[in-house]
């Protein structure tokens, strides 16, 4: 592994446009990530008025700690200077013990967290279910009846946060016609270059018609999923989801920074993958999953949602291309869950973004990255690898 070049950063005169159609696409990523508000529109998370929540530090040097990825053997020091990372943060017993910036970001900059995003919609999902606004046994178009015309008829709202709808979505990253590519374009992400297109992702979601299996049968990871929990989220609360975040999570949460989401041109904040937060920030997400849903002694999160979204998943429904990952992982509740036996569980997103949460060895690490790919096995499995040793290591 080599190290990687310093970027230039494309806003300065001279140097490159960012093309409008490749703007979080590399090499362009390692710029746009930490700066998305400067290329799609996008809407505020308020942090509240409190205080932010204390996140006591007390920074060790894990550089030196070695480990062993598909036959490659290196040390976090190695993996942090070629793995296209942007920020790493890792928590033991409640304290950071590691705090490190790469590539131009400041503890201040915004990251993109892609589908991360998916885990703070889920969260936020948990607190309004733990509240009785939202029934996940309920059908989604008890929330949303205009979907009773769409193959999400008959979908609860528990298939949804499990993406066990059955709905066909074609997820594919790089195929210009894929329902990726249309949400790419119905969230103001990319030109929308097909004019018969959705506009909003609200009309994308209204145009999916088709099952491929029966609702409730097996794992399939569609995007889309978490916009329509998103919009039941919206509806049972009458609020926008912007607000429900910062209201229900972020300032109760007591988040240092505001984040952000982008938005689609009707306004909607795209759940699925369009939130940006600081590195310290996601790091009291994942301290606030750590402690069962408390932060500095406030109830944020229900114990028995959090406990439930660890120990509730069907292992027998996960499978496919993701079993190359985790083979003994899960989904569940817009979590990853890493193993069956363990209960650590995660948040993930393309382009290397991870926040890694195991409450046995309370223990947390999140890294921000922009890869050169959308999806790398070989790169998911380093970060892993990466991750379990920084664990080991706090463990002795």
């Amino acid at each position: 592994m080599t190290s990687i070049p310093p970027f230039r950063d494309p806003a300065a005169p001279g140097n490159p446009v960012i093309p409008r159609q490749d703007w979080d696409r590399a090499p362009w990523n390692r710029w746009t990530f930490q700066h998305v508000r400067d290329m799609v529109p996008t809407t505020q998370v308020w942090r509240g008025q409190g205080p932010a929540s204390l996140l006591p530090s007390n920074v060790q040097d894990i550089d030196a700690i070695p480990f062993e990825a598909d036959g490659w053997h290196g040390t976090i020091g190695g993996f942090l200077e070629t793995s296209y990372a942007d920020g790493l943060l890792v928590l033991h017993r409640g304290t950071v013990v590691a705090e490190r910036y790469l590539n131009g970001m400041t503890p201040h900059t915004q990251h993109l967290s892609q589908s991360v995003a998916k885990s703070i919609v889920g969260t936020l999902a948990g607190i309004l279910i733990g509240r009785g606004l939202v029934d996940p046994t309920a059908p989604v178009t008890h929330y949303l009846p205009e979907l009773e015309a769409t193959a999400y008829h008959g979908a609860t709202v528990q298939h949804v946060l499990d993406m066990t709808s059955g709905v066909l979505f074609d997820e594919t990253y790089t195929t210009l016609d894929s329902h990726m590519a249309q949400l790419d374009a119905a969230c103001g992400w990319k030109e929308r270059w097909n004019p018969n297109w959705p506009a909003h992702v609200w009309g994308l979601i209204l145009s999916l018609q088709t099952l491929e299996c029966p609702h409730g049968a097996s794992f399939r990871y569609r995007s889309i999923e978490t916009d329509v929990l998103s919009f039941v989220l919206q509806r049972a609360a009458a609020t926008p989801l912007a607000e429900l975040v910062s209201r229900e999570l972020w300032a109760p949460m007591g988040a240092e920074e505001d984040a952000y989401f982008t938005v689609d041109p009707a306004g909607y904040a795209l759940g699925d993958g369009g939130f940006n937060a600081t590195l310290r920030d996601y790091g009291r997400f994942a301290l606030l999953h750590l402690r069962g849903g408390e932060i500095d002694g406030r109830r944020v999160v229900p114990a028995e949602w959090i406990a439930g979204t660890r120990f509730g998943a069907d292992p027998t429904l996960f499978g496919g291309i993701y079993h190359d990952v985790l083979p003994e992982g899960a989904y569940h509740n817009q979590f990853w869950i890493e193993d069956s036996t363990r209960r650590a569980y995660m948040a993930r997103g393309v382009f290397g973004q991870l926040v890694y949460i195991d409450p046995e060895a309370d223990f947390a690490a999140v890294i921000l990255s922009s890869w050169p790919e959308f999806v790398s096995t070989a790169r998911t499995r380093t970060a892993l690898a990466a991750v379990r040793a920084i664990r080991l290591a706090l463990s002795v």
